[in-house]
């Protein structure tokens, strides 16, 4: 399948206001470059893009081949921008765009082990070089903290069920196997009602695990907020609920301002570092969906420094 730039138009109105094209923008999840690709095209001086996975990067070299005198891309984590910019004499920039998630080129890639759909080695590291693959943690976690793990990341209410058969049948070395294992553990009721498939929690609880994500979103928010000139944009799109409440309820709270209480002035204030351009988040429109099934989940937030 190919890649298609979830919530394009939505993403480039919310880091151009007033459709001025950014002197400085960071795209953190380059993937297949489509978002970068577009920024660019639209005016952007000078783009900064990084993503953990090395073949994802050779494929927006190849969709950024035109504007490639006004492009930087690395590999490497989101957590470093900071340090990225200041490699190239940024002490600060006016947009940066964080598209979450899985993207099509890993999920449709049999060989990442990301997907049910192919029958792969389990795998699922965004950069399948270093780190702990899911076959690691399907194989050797012990039960209680691989129950943990589907209830929390996948938000899997028989993750108990689904753990015992995958203890059960260890080990358990291909997607197909897992997926089997997992479907054949739930309610035959359940199954027949699912509108998707019976693993998709799971497999997605797994993701999250090996590639420590939700910790990584935690982290960059104030990292990028604190990069941004005043006035310049933060957009992060979603795709699952645990993700967008980390960014709803951390952009909520550095939007806040804080005084003290009376009687204790010598604890000061605390300003709000940012204001919440949409207070609910943009989410594709039906004939997106339509065009791409895989955005109907995508969910856009929006910060601007003050």
């Amino acid at each position: 399948m190919t890649h298609i730039p979830v919530l394009l138009d939505e993403a480039l109105q919310a880091l151009m206001p007033g459709g001025k094209a950014p002197s400085r923008v960071i795209d953190g999840t380059l993937g297949a470059g489509g978002h970068s690709k577009a920024l660019l095209d639209a005016g952007a001086e000078r783009l900064l893009g990084c993503d953990l996975d090395a073949q994802a990067l050779h494929t927006a070299r190849q969709a950024l081949q035109e504007h490639i005198g006004r492009t930087h891309l690395l590999q490497g984590s989101y957590l470093r921008m900071r340090e990225y910019a200041q490699e190239l004499g940024w002490d600060a920039v006016d947009a940066i765009l964080l598209d979450l998630g899985l993207s099509s080129l890993q999920l449709d890639d049999p060989a990442r082990g990301f997907s049910f759909r192919h029958d792969a080695r389990l795998d699922m590291r965004f950069d399948n070089a270093s780190g702990t693959s899911a076959n690691d943690i399907v194989n050797t976690m012990p039960a209680e903290e691989l129950t943990r793990l589907l209830f929390r990341y996948g938000e899997e209410r028989h993750a108990r069920r689904i753990v015992r058969a995958i203890v059960a049948a260890r080990p358990v070395c291909t997607t197909r196997d897992l997926a089997e294992l997992v479907a054949a553990a739930l309610p035959a009721g359940l199954r027949r009602s699912m509108r998707v498939h019976p693993a998709t929690r799971s497999f997605q609880a797994l993701r999250i695990a090996v590639n420590d994500e939700l910790a990584a979103v935690e982290q960059i928010i104030p990292i990028a907020v604190d990069l941004l000139r005043s006035g310049g944009r933060l957009a992060i799109i979603s795709f699952h609920s645990l993700e967008d409440r980390i960014v709803k309820q951390t952009f909520r709270e550095m939007a806040r301002s804080l005084t003290a209480p009376p009687g204790m002035a010598s604890l000061g204030s605390k300003r709000a570092s940012i204001r919440l351009v949409n207070r609910k988040p943009i989410t594709p429109s039906q004939a997106e969906i339509q065009q791409n099934p895989r955005s109907r989940s995508a969910k856009l937030r929006i910060a601007e420094k003050v």
